[in-house]
């Protein structure tokens, strides 16, 4: 009898330290890809500033061996990760409540918290469709056709491509929406990656409620003007 309750005390010790072990991966998988979303979104920005620019650093990110070979497969890793996890860590939550998921009531849980699985999903789908729009075609020409110089008709293609892309009203409106739904998934995900690897606390939480409101803004706010801008400046040539 001691001995079958050491081995539950210590299956109950072990199940706690494993699913923190997982929030904290989670959390560190979820700061991987908010930094990812901030180079890619300067990235971007460029091509409002200097289509020239953004030719050269688009150029640059797409043919740089250490980009190409070890932190692009570092990133789809992470985020394919980051999504496995996440379903995971939801059907964990719901299976460990008696009443449904959906209408628990405590005071400090918000839609977005309980709902991060359909924010995520509806981002998964749309990061399908920027894979559809460019990375596929990127991979396709560069390692199936193995041309490697960027050009087009003796031209950088990458701010030309950028541009056809958000020439179709429905495309741009769809980016927007996903954007929305990436920004509520932040709202949350921002603070709940901290709490998971022990900084946030009573002193901290405030300064980062803050920052999760601008980064979870901002960012997607930032993508939505990119695609809005260029189907407008199409519109008026």
């Amino acid at each position: 009898m001691c001995y079958l309750l050491f081995l539950q005390r210590n299956m109950k010790k072990y199940y706690f330290y494993y699913t923190i072990g997982r929030k904290v991966l989670m959390a560190l998988s979820g700061f991987f890809l908010m930094v990812f979303l901030l180079q890619h979104l300067a990235i971007n920005l460029l091509s409002v500033i200097s289509p020239n620019l953004f030719n050269e650093v688009s150029h640059f990110m797409g043919t740089n061996k250490l980009i190409q070979f070890i932190l692009q497969p570092i990133l789809i890793s992470g985020l394919i990760f980051h999504l496995i996890m996440g379903a995971i860590l939801d059907y964990k939550n719901r299976n460990s409540r008696n009443t449904n998921y959906s209408y628990n009531k405590n005071d400090n849980s918000t839609w977005v918290s309980r709902n991060m699985i359909i924010t995520g999903t509806m981002v998964f789908l749309f990061i399908c469709l920027h894979f559809y729009d460019f990375w596929i075609p990127e991979i396709n020409t560069k390692f199936v056709n193995g041309d490697w110089s960027g050009l087009h008709h003796g031209e950088f293609k990458y701010f030309s491509e950028l541009q056809h892309k958000f020439q179709d009203t429905w495309r741009v409106l769809l980016y927007s929406i996903s954007f929305i739904f990436l920004s509520l998934h932040l709202l949350h995900g921002f603070q709940s990656s901290f709490q998971s690897v022990g900084i946030r606390n009573s002193s901290t939480t405030p300064l980062l409620k803050k920052l999760s409101i601008y980064y979870a803004i901002l960012v997607p706010a930032g993508f939505v003007f990119i695609a809005i801008y260029h189907y407008i400046d199409q519109l008026i040539i």
